[in-house]
């Protein structure tokens, strides 16, 4: 049975609608486009279902033939999303009150999908945090209120099964995966005392050695936490807002590693400089992490915190792996060009480099096959639009906003795991009408004088670059010898690139014979060193030729060097520089 073709909600000024999917990227007709205003479109975590609000009420319809499952009247809705297994849509709208009602109406509501009947209301007056939190199988959901954690149990929202409280906890996080679920805390340091991370099991709280593991860490104003696929460990992002050295415009920013089984680690950077993206492989056996300063490196560790494999340096700031974990892209997005560099993470080789400028959303769609890029408002007002690429390069489809209209979301319809296989990684570009939008390598300013001699390393880059290299274990990574000896050669080779491309020449570069001196440099100095040499023994031949047919009488070692003449001469053919 061949897999689905996924669905992309598109939603903007000019209404919600969706796009089946490539290849043939047109509009489902089993959904009538909503040409209402509508900030708020998602999906359910199987994809079975598609919620969405205008300004009168939220629909929910089934993705396979469009059929309204429930409507209800909530016009103010802001934020939508479901439960893991379709049974609650949780929906907020801002906090108000007023003068008669100084309290306000709960504005954090659960519903129930299937028949539209409120389960129940909280307040919630925040936006951070504003979902609760599910476990896969929906035993337990978890919100925060008042530095405490509420858990309920089968989605009975009117008893609180169990509590989690500890001073000034300001964030949390509920594992995936299978049972029994973990949740991660994090509070902050006070009065000298460090900010630290704890995993728990659940219901198991209480007492001094209830925590799975725990992490403590100063210079940390937040966290962002990050759990992997099998809720066997978390990463941990703490950031400071401001950097006191003076080093960062970004603050300061550390990353550590800890795991349900007790052991932790901070995750040892090569390169001084923020932390831009971590990301999880979908095998939840490895983690990769852009950083440093521009340009930033991206390295990919494993669960020992060990780095296996170092991309070397480029303008990426995002880094996203594919559903089946076989493809990562870097990209480099904001108020970087959109350069994005395409991976096959199981040969570490690089299959492109697109370009996507502009660009302020971009996710895979499910089968691992193709991605969408989008320049989307509020970020950006002007050129909105989106584009779906395949991996390789070749954009496939292009739509960009009417002039005066913004687009505010896209969004791919998401699938069970296992529902498209992993495929073998191509190389070669996917065929498409709008062809492919590769990047190419940018180059360091040379004044004009200069532009047709021969690149060196001293002027070939403006900054420092570090090249890819493996380093997995018993695998030396290359030394420092053999870094600068591969930087020669690609600097020969652009040099000989320099050379073939057409420049005016200037009368120094000029030999008295009128020749240009520049025509016979290919920019590898002992190339260069050869070729020398063969003109200066032409020269000195030519000039005893002179001497002879003007009566000179010459030496034994005079005439043969005028014998060797035709030697010289095939030997400076062979060199490709032949008179």
């Amino acid at each position: 049975m061949a897999p689905p073709t996924p669905l992309l909600a598109v939603s903007g000024s000019d209404g919600t609608f969706l796009l089946r999917g490539p290849p043939d990227c047109v509009e489902s007709p089993s959904f009538q486009r909503d040409k209402t205003k509508s900030k708020c479109a998602t999906f359910s975590k199987d994809g079975s279902l598609f919620a969405s609000c205008n300004r009168d009420k939220v629909t929910i319809v089934k993705c396979s033939d469009g059929v309204v499952l429930t409507t209800v009247d909530l016009p103010k809705a802001a934020l939508l999303e479901f439960s893991p297994l379709n049974s609650v849509l949780v929906t907020w709208q801002p906090y108000t009150n007023t003068q008669d009602n100084p309290k306000g109406e709960p504005n954090l509501q659960l519903w129930d999908v299937q028949t539209g009947a409120l389960l129940k209301a909280f307040y919630q007056k925040k936006l951070e945090g504003w979902c609760p939190c599910w476990s896969d199988d929906e035993k337990i959901s978890v919100r925060m209120v008042n530095n405490e954690l509420h858990f309920f149990e089968n989605n009975d929202f009117n008893t609180i099964a169990n509590k989690l409280h500890m001073q000034k906890v300001s964030d949390f996080l509920l594992s995936p995966g299978p049972s029994p679920s973990k949740v991660a805390i994090y509070v902050p340091g006070a009065k000298g005392a460090p900010s630290f991370v704890r995993l728990y099991q659940y219901p198991h709280f209480g007492g001094p050695t209830a925590a799975l593991a725990n992490k403590s860490f100063f210079k940390a104003d937040k966290v962002s936490m990050q759990w992997n696929r099998k809720g066997s460990a978390v990463l941990v992002t703490a950031s400071t807002e401001v950097d006191k050295t003076g080093a960062s415009y970004y603050g300061e920013q550390t990353l550590h590693y800890l795991a349900v089984n007790g052991e932790g680690a901070v995750v040892q950077l090569a390169k001084n400089g923020p932390i831009y993206d971590v990301a999880w492989s979908p095998s939840s056996s490895e983690f990769c992490v852009v950083y440093g300063f521009m340009p930033a490196k991206a390295t990919v560790f494993n669960l020992r915190c060990d780095p296996v494999f170092d991309f070397g340096t480029g303008p990426r700031n995002a880094v996203y792996y594919s559903p089946q974990g076989h493809i990562l892209v870097l990209a480099g997005f904001g108020n970087l060009r959109g350069q994005m560099e395409v991976w096959d993470v199981k040969k570490y080789k690089q299959v492109g480099k697109p370009q996507a400028p502009d660009s302020t959303n971009f996710s895979w769609c499910p089968d691992g096959e193709h991605v969408v890029t989008a320049t989307c408002s509020p970020r950006l007002r002007v050129n909105n639009g989106f584009k779906i690429w395949h991996y390789t390069g070749p954009v496939l489809y292009r739509q960009d906003t009417a002039p005066g209209a913004e687009l505010w979301q896209v969004r791919w319809q998401p699938f069970p795991d296992g529902t498209f296989p992993e495929r073998s990684v191509r190389y070669q570009a996917a065929p498409s009408e709008l062809g492919s939008t590769e990047s190419k390598p940018a180059e360091a300013y040379r004044p004009p004088a200069l532009r047709h001699r021969p690149a060196t390393t001293a002027n070939s880059s403006l900054q420092e670059e570090e090249p890819p290299q493996n380093m997995r274990p018993g695998e030396k990574p290359p030394s420092k010898a053999a870094l600068k000896n591969q930087k020669k050669r690609e600097a020969k080779k652009a040099a000989r690139q320099d050379v073939k491309a057409d420049a005016p020449l200037v009368q120094s570069d000029l030999d008295l014979d009128g020749r240009s001196q520049s025509a016979s440099t290919c920019g590898d100095p002992e190339t260069d060193k050869k070729l020398k040499n063969l003109k200066k023994k032409l020269k000195a031949i030519e000039e005893l030729k002179e001497q002879q047919a003007a009566g000179k009488t010459l030496q034994k070692n005079q005439l043969e060097k005028v014998e060797k003449e035709a030697q010289l001469l095939k030997e400076l053919e062979e060199l490709g520089l032949g008179e």
